[in-house]
This record gives C-alpha cells, sequence and structure tokens, in this order.
C-alpha cells in the first residue's frame, strides 16, 4: 500500500521531516502544520518552498488537513460568522492543494452531542433533538465548493465530534448525496472512544467506496474516566487489528494513502524518536 505520514508528528520544521521519512522509505506527505502555520495560512512565496522541498525528496502531497469545522457546535448555521471563517479557510486551503497537486483536503464535524437517536422512550427523554440534523447543512456548502474546483474532500472521523465513528462517517456521506466528493478518513484509534471495533464491524461500513484516506495510530481509552492514552504501536488495543486491517484493504485492492500519525512520546515530549520506535512496526503491518 502507498505509505506515508502527518509530517507535523515528526517536527514542523517540513525539510526535516521530510528527510526522516526518506529514511524509513515513507513515500507521501500529508501536510497539516508546517513552520508556525496550519496549512492554508501560508503566503505563496511559503507555499513555493514549500513544494521547492516537496520536489527536492519526491514525495507527493497525499491529503491538506487544517481543522475545517472543528469546534464549530449544533447552534451554528451555515453563513453564520463562525461557518463563514471556515469556508474562507477553506478556499484557501483547496488553493493550496492546487499548488501542490494534493487530491485530498480534510474536513472535520461539529462538536458531539452524544445521544443522536434512540427509542422506546429514549427518543423523547435523552436524545439530542436537532443535533444531528444541524450538521448536513454545515457541510454541504464544503461539498459543492470542492466539487466545483474538482477535489475530494475527506471527513475524519474524530475524538469529540459528531463524525466519531465509520457509521456516522458513512451517514453523514449518504445524507449528502455525496459520495463522488466526499469520502471518511478513517482514523481507527479515534474511533476507539466511541467504541468502533475497528475490524471488521468498522470496517464493513467503509465497503463500497466510502474510504478516501487513512491515519494510523495506537492508543487506550478509558472512557469512563475520559482518559486517552496514546501508546507506542503494538501496545495498546488496536495491536490484534493492524493486521487484519491491513490484509482487508489489500484484499479489497484499497488504493489510498495509509498515513502513520506520529503522536507518541515516551514521557519525554520527544515526537520524533516515538515515531522511531513505531515506524517499523507500522511498515510491517501496512507496507
Amino acid at each position: 500500500m502507498k505509505l506515508g505520514v502527518i509530517c507535523d508528528g515528526i517536527s514542523r520544521d517540513l525539510a526535516h521531516s521530510l528527510k526522516v521519512m526518506n529514511e524509513f522509505g515513507l513515500k507521501y506527505a500529508e501536510l497539516q502544520f508546517v513552520g508556525d502555520k496550519e496549512v492554508g495560512d501560508h503566503s505563496k512565496q511559503e507555499i513555493s518552498g514549500i513544494k521547492a522541498l516537496l520536489d527536492q525528496y519526491s514525495a507527493p502531497v497525499s491529503c491538506l488537513s487544517r481543522h475545517i469545522f472543528a469546534g464549530m457546535t449544533s447552534n451554528n448555521k451555515p453563513g453564520d460568522t463562525l461557518h463563514t471563517t471556515h469556508m474562507d479557510a477553506l478556499k484557501r486551503v483547496i488553493d493550496m492543494a492546487h499548488e501542490l497537486n494534493s487530491p485530498l483536503v480534510r474536513i472535520m464535524s461539529s462538536k458531539k452531542e452524544q445521544i443522536l437517536w434512540g427509542q422506546n422512550g429514549a427518543e423523547r427523554w435523552n436524545v439530542a433533538h436537532g443535533a444531528w440534523d444541524s450538521l448536513p447543512p454545515l457541510i454541504a456548502p464544503a461539498v459543492e465548493l470542492a466539487k466545483a474546483e474538482g477535489v475530494k474532500l475527506v471527513v475524519e472521523t474524530g475524538n469529540g465530534t459528531m463524525v466519531n465513528s465509520n457509521y456516522t462517517a458513512r451517514k453523514l456521506i449518504d445524507d449528502l448525496n455525496a459520495k463522488d466528493t466526499l469520502q471518511v478518513l478513517w482514523d481507527p484509534a479515534n474511533n476507539c472512544w466511541c467504541h468502533e471495533l475497528a475490524y471488521p464491524d468498522g470496517y464493513n461500513e467503509l465497503k463500497g467506496g466510502y474510504l478516501g484516506h487513512v491515519h494510523i495510530k495506537d492508543v487506550f481509552v478509558d472512557t469512563p474516566r475520559a482518559t486517552l492514552e496514546v501508546r507506542e504501536m503494538g501496545q495498546g488495543q488496536l495491536a490484534h487489528l493492524f493486521k487484519p486491517m491491513a490484509d482487508a484493504m489489500r484484499a479489497d485492492a484499497y488504493d489510498g494513502v495509509v498515513s502513520f500519525e506520529s503522536v507518541y512520546h515516551c514521557g519525554d515530549g520527544d515526537f520524533e524518536a516515538g515515531f522511531r520506535r513505531c515506524v517499523n512496526l507500522f511498515k510491517k503491518h501496512f507496507g
């Protein structure tokens, strides 16, 4: 499979990240923060410098990953001040995607309401009425913009966001009838928080052309204690699932990129050292 890394997980110094990627034979660069700026905030001159570095290391961009729509709530409406701010940022990221030949742009979703649907009494007493229905109208203008600009969006299954499982990601795409423009950025470690089993349950939700991009890391979640621990790859609750997940993607001829998300450190804050401890197992499973 096509392997890459979210570069700022190694370092926000892109030249250094690309050098480390090259050392381990990872080809595809996912850009989130470069230097002190998030993608979409760089000047034309800075983007030219980024492109020159990518060309120097022969590293195609897999995805531009700004936190579009993160922090919004079910009280936000299309066209309000916050939504307009995010849409303006999305336009800038899409412009950057054209400059860097990035096929994908990442979006997020608004903040999570815990219970979206229910029955046998829960629909009256427990459901956050209207929360889910508020989401598709917020995302629809982004889909139309991407369609007009000829790029694809991927919505990440995120911690604390309305789309926090492959089930909800697929439902959003279906509700928008947008599978040609919007696909799922599957982060199975994030989905652990809502207890969606990565394989086979989560993976099966993506069959039929919904999977657009993948993030890989390992975690241990303790939902009752509201605690998340990032773990060295192979030491968390996904350890026994990486191989069947990778095998399934190969069997289904997944042709997107699998990005390693280097957010682990050993307690010393050294994320590059954490990357080096994990990357060989990542390559073993997904390479």
